[in-house]
C-alpha cells in the first residue's frame, strides 16, 4: 500500500480530531478537502474534482462516498475500510446518497461540521449537501478543525518537508545557471521541475510562477514562455515537492548589470525578511509578522510596492494552490507554534519602473523561531 506515515500515526491524528469535535459539540464531520482526507487516512487522488466527502465521527467511524475510479486508490492509498460508490449517470444525486450514508451511522438529528472552504465541493454540490440534509441533521461550519491540526507538523512530516526543501534548492541551482542572454523560460522550467522529479518529488498544487521583462513584476502563472534578453530580469516562485509537502522559494534574478533601484528593492528585502522572522516566535500572533515587514518595507519607501500579505503556512497540499492556512496579513490572531512551516515572501513590485525584487523562502518554527529550511542563499543574484 502506498501509505507515508505509519497506521498508528494516522490513527491518532484521528484521534486528535475527534477529540476537538467532542469539545466543540461536534457528531461528525463531513470532510471535503482532499488535505484533509490525506492527513487522517493517507488517502492520495485528484477525483475531489467530483463529488467526494468522507465521514468521520466522532467515535471514530469512516465512511468514504466516492466514484468508481478512486475506489482502488482509497484501497490502495488509506486505510479507509468502508467505501461506498456512487454511479455516474444522468440525474445522479450523491448528496442523496451520503444522507443514507449518514443515517446509517445513527446521525438524523445530531450536529455535523462541514468544511464548506473546500475546492473540493463546488457551490452547487454544497447547496445540493444543504438541501438533501435539510430538516435530517444540524450543520456546522467546521472548515478550519483538521487544518488547525495539519499546521503543526510531526517528526515524521518534516522528514517530508525537509526533503521538499533539498529539492527546491536544487530547481533553484538550475534556475540560477539557466538564467542567462537567450535563456528560454521554457527549458528553464523544465529543467527545474526535471530536478525535483528525478529526486523522487511530485507535481506542485499549482504552477510554477515564472516571468521575464516586465512580466517579472507578475506573481501569478500565465501561458506563454519567452527568451530572455542581455538586459533582463527573471522572477521564479516555485516549491519543491515531496509525498505532496510544499516548500517553497521565490527569486528575482538579474540578468546584465543590475539597476541601483533594484539592489536597494533586494536590500529592502532582506531587512523585511529578517523583521518578519524575528517576529515569527512561538506565542506570539502571526499577523505581528506581517506588520514587522510592512514597518521595514514602508519606512523604507516602499509602501507602495509592497502587498497585504508576505507569506503563508505549507504541508501536504493538493490542486489548485499550494497555500495553506494561516495566511501572514495583518491582525491574523493565529498564534505561532512550533512545527508550524510558513513561505516567507518579501515581493516589491515597481511598475512606475518595471522592476521586481522578490527573495522568498520556507522556514520551521521551533521553540526558539524561526529557521530556514533552505541552504540556498538570499543574496542578488545576477547573470
Amino acid at each position: 500500500m502506498a501509505i507515508h506515515f505509519s497506521v498508528e500515526e494516522l490513527a491518532e491524528r484521528r484521534r486528535r480530531a475527534a477529540a476537538v469535535m467532542v469539545e466543540r459539540g461536534i457528531d461528525g464531520m463531513l470532510l471535503f478537502r482532499q488535505e484533509s482526507m490525506f492527513y487522517l487516512t493517507g488517502y492520495d487522488t485528484f477525483g475531489f474534482v467530483f463529488f467526494q466527502c468522507l465521514y468521520l465521527g466522532a467515535d471514530g467511524t469512516m465512511t468514504l462516498l466516492t466514484r468508481a475510479p478512486d475506489l482502488r486508490q482509497a484501497q490502495h492509498t488509506s486505510v479507509i475500510h468502508d467505501i461506498r460508490i456512487w454511479v455516474d449517470r444522468d440525474g445522479a444525486k450523491p448528496a442523496e446518497e451520503l444522507r443514507a450514508i449518514l443515517a446509517e451511522h445513527g446521525c438524523k438529528g445530531r450536529r455535523l461540521g462541514v468544511e464548506w472552504e473546500a475546492y473540493g465541493l463546488t457551490a452547487r454540490n454544497g447547496q445540493r449537501v444543504q438541501e438533501a440534509l435539510a430538516g435530517f441533521c444540524a450543520l456546522e461550519d467546521a472548515s478550519e478543525l483538521v487544518s488547525s491540526l495539519r499546521v503543526i507538523k510531526s517528526p515524521a512530516e518534516l522528514v517530508f518537508v525537509r526533503r521538499a526543501a533539498e529539492l527546491a534548492d536544487k530547481a533553484l541551482d538550475v534556475a540560477n545557471r539557466m538564467a542567462v542572454d537567450g535563456g528560454d523560460e521554457g527549458e528553464i522550467l523544465a529543467a527545474m521541475q526535471g530536478a525535483i522529479f528525478a529526486g523522487g518529488g511530485d507535481y506542485p498544487a499549482n504552477e510554477f510562477i515564472i516571468g521575464s521583462g516586465r512580466d517579472a513584476l507578475l506573481c501569478r502563472y500565465f501561458s506563454g514562455r519567452r527568451r530572455l534578453d542581455a538586459d533582463d530580469q527573471l522572477t521564479l516562485e516555485f516549491a519543491g515537492v515531496y509525498r505532496h509537502y510544499h516548500a517553497c522559494l521565490m527569486r528575482t534574478i538579474k540578468v546584465g548589470k543590475p539597476d541601483q533601484r533594484q539592489r536597494d528593492m533586494h536590500k529592502a528585502g532582506l531587512d523585511a525578511m529578517a523583521a518578519t522572522t524575528e517576529a515569527l516566535k512561538p506565542g506570539r500572533p502571526v499577523g505581528e509578522a506581517f506588520d514587522a515587514h510592512a514597518r521595514v518595507l514602508d519606512g523604507a519607501g516602499y509602501r507602495a510596492h509592497r502587498f497585504n500579505a508576505c507569506g503563508y503556512s505549507l504541508g501536504a497540499l493538493f490542486a489548485p494552490n499550494w497555500m495553506d492556512w494561516p495566511m501572514l496579513y495583518h491582525g491574523n490572531p493565529v498564534i505561532a507554534a512550533p512545527g508550524m512551516v510558513f513561505f516567507l515572501h518579501m515581493i516589491l513590485v515597481d511598475s512606475e519602473r518595471g522592476l521586481a525584487m522578490t527573495p522568498g523562502h520556507t522556514v520551521l518554527i521551533t521553540e526558539s523561531g524561526a529557521v530556514p529550511l533552505s541552504r540556498a542563499s538570499l543574496e542578488f543574484v545576477t547573470n
